[in-house]
């Protein structure tokens, strides 16, 4: 039997070296094309000296402060909500029928991308929307649509909420990766022999250890929140608006000087991420030392039942209402005639499908290879990477977990602008590429995180049993293992596919606007009223995700009709 080769030969002893560079090399390069600018720095720009007069004139910016309040509030905020959510419902019902019937609605509304889902959101919440109509005039007595600043608040509520509603489903799906690694039963079986009750003992012997796993993921959480720009343009406030959507505008600004004040603003910004996970870590430190003394305590707290229910309910109005603004988008989508208060169109019809193919070409052709090329890099760099992790007996370290969520955890908008800074000066800006490399960036660590767990429970045994009949490791690799994780493998795929469509600003920056998307299409619609046609962009940029999971479940079913495994 052949032994793995741990030798310096194999090239794939490179890989891990190109995904450190994929993942640093234009975060670093992006970093310093924005801090250079925002002390001065810019030559193309008469900028020749250093100094730190544009990182004083952004704050002086009218609602400059209340921006950067805002931005810190919504991210903790999300997170908090989400979090908070996730943890009370696996706390109360994991193993229970609603739980696996939530489970399976988790990875669809995973999938949807956040400027869809924030126009389903706002099409169910607005003084016109559908949950008013439902309930008028019977209800509320209103026969015209209630003068009630809803979407767009002062304070950005519907934007909170607006994330929290997809800010869920990926820490679900994180914390049922990590429960499933720490041996959750037998922690529950002890504690609930010594008379805790079922949440109690969850959080007391639970939830350090699955926390403590999915920290860096909740740092990327309050990393997007702090700094969401496509969500802000349709459901946050606009005077004034979140930060990073006051610095997008300041970089299309005509007037060429405000490209330092706009890199000022974004140094403020990476500094705003940064407060806000300074401050949850305080947090973090403040509920470990509050569990420790209410452990020492010695109560069991098993009358846990309004808080279960409470649980249970807010998870099911979460799923309910993500659902609700999918449908809604179909119905705006194919509404004709729709006056208030009914609660549906007089008439439905296609015309604005059919007003619009001609237009949505283009976007979603963009989208779809964009899309192609970015998850096939990292596909590609994934398998190369587990290989070699394979190959040479070595582990994934927590320094290297570090740096996958790198992309994440850093404001895209602190690092973007300075890479499009950088492509301008060398004439690449505004074509495909460089927007596909850059969309990579960030549907790495995703591809990488999906793939890492099957790649690695991945029986040897059948590698073993190819090399001993004379097979090469890179013949087992191609004959053996990735056929029988095909599965894995396309869903892997389908969920890169749906990060990259559902990229906004690496477009936007990178693509220097001359590369439309069916995302960026979509996000330049809500400045306008026209519902139909939001909903006809948004209907299709979510499915474009939704076909790419089908389309993962279903091959190998029809690839492999008579070997269960592979299916």
């Amino acid at each position: 039997m052949q032994t793995r080769n741990k030798g310096w030969g194999d090239p794939l002893i490179l890989a891990p070296v190109v995904m450190i560079i994929v993942l640093t090399g234009p975060l670093l390069a992006g970093l310093a094309g924005v801090v250079l600018p925002a002390i001065g720095y810019f030559p193309s720009l008469g900028g020749n000296q250093i100094t730190t007069e544009f990182m004083r004139e952004v704050t002086l910016k009218p609602g400059f402060w209340h921006s950067v309040h805002l931005s810190i509030w919504i991210g903790l905020a999300t997170t908090f909500i989400s979090l908070a959510l996730v943890t009370s419902f696996f706390a109360s019902s994991r193993g229970t029928t609603l739980f696996n019937r939530i489970t399976r609605f988790v990875s669809p509304l995973m999938s949807v991308p956040h400027a869809a889902a924030a126009f389903g959101f706002a099409f169910l919440i607005a003084p016109s929307g559908w949950l008013v109509r439902l309930v008028s005039p019977w209800a509320t007595g209103f026969d015209h649509p209630p003068d009630w600043l809803i979407i767009n608040d002062p304070m950005g509520q519907a934007l909170l909420f607006g994330l929290v509603l997809k800010e869920i489903p990926f820490l679900f799906l994180v914390a049922l990766s990590v429960s499933s690694q720490i041996n959750v039963d037998e922690r529950l079986q002890v504690a609930r022999s010594l008379g805790y009750g079922r949440v109690w003992a969850w959080f007391t012997v639970v939830f350090p250890a699955l926390y403590k796993q999915m920290r860096l993921p909740v740092y990327a959480v309050i990393a997007y929140a702090t700094s969401v720009v496509d969500v802000s343009l349709i459901l946050g406030p606009n005077f004034p608006a979140m930060l990073p959507v006051q610095l997008l505008r300041w970089m299309n600004d005509p007037e060429l000087e405000m490209r330092f004040v706009a890199a000022a603003g974004a140094v403020w910004q990476l500094g705003a991420t940064l407060f806000a996970i300074l401050v949850w870590r305080l947090g973090e430190e403040l509920v470990a030392y509050m569990g420790r003394r209410a452990t020492i305590n010695g109560h069991r707290h098993q009358n846990d039942r309004w808080f279960r229910f409470s649980a249970n309910t807010l998870i099911t109005g979460v799923v309910i209402i993500s659902l609700l603004s999918f449908v809604i988008l179909a119905i705006w989508s194919l509404a004709g005639f729709w006056r208030f208060p009914d609660a549906l169109p007089v008439q439905f019809t296609s015309k604005k499908w059919i007003a619009s193919a001609g237009a949505l070409w283009v976007p979603v052709i963009n989208a779809m290879l964009i899309a192609a090329t970015a998850t096939s890099i990292s596909l590609f760099l994934t398998i190369a990477c587990l290989e070699n992790e394979y190959r040479r007996d070595i582990e994934f370290t927590p320094a290297a977990l570090r740096i996958l969520y790198l992309p994440l955890i850093v404001p895209q908008i602190a690092f973007l602008f300075g890479i499009s800074v950088l492509l301008v000066r060398i004439g690449w800006d505004g074509s495909f590429w460089p927007v596909a490399l850059a969309h990579s960036i960030f549907v790495l660590p995703y591809v990488f995180l999906s793939l890492a767990a099957p790649f690695r429970s991945f029986d040897r045994r059948y590698l073993r049993v190819a090399t001993s009949l004379g097979q090469s490791q890179n013949r087992a690799l191609l004959a053996v293992r990735l056929p029988m994780l095909l599965k894995p493998i396309l869903l892997a795929t389908a969920l890169g596919m749906a990060i990259s469509i559902a990229q906004y600003l690496p477009t936007l920056l990178i693509g220097a606007g001359r590369v439309p998307t069916i995302t960026t299409e979509a996000v330049a619609l809500a400045a306008g009223g026209d519902r139909r046609l939001i909903g006809v962009y948004a209907l299709v940029q979510t499915l474009l995700p939704a076909i790419g999971f089908l389309a993962a479940v279903m091959i190998p079913r029809l690839t492999y009709p008579n070997r269960k495994f592979f299916r």
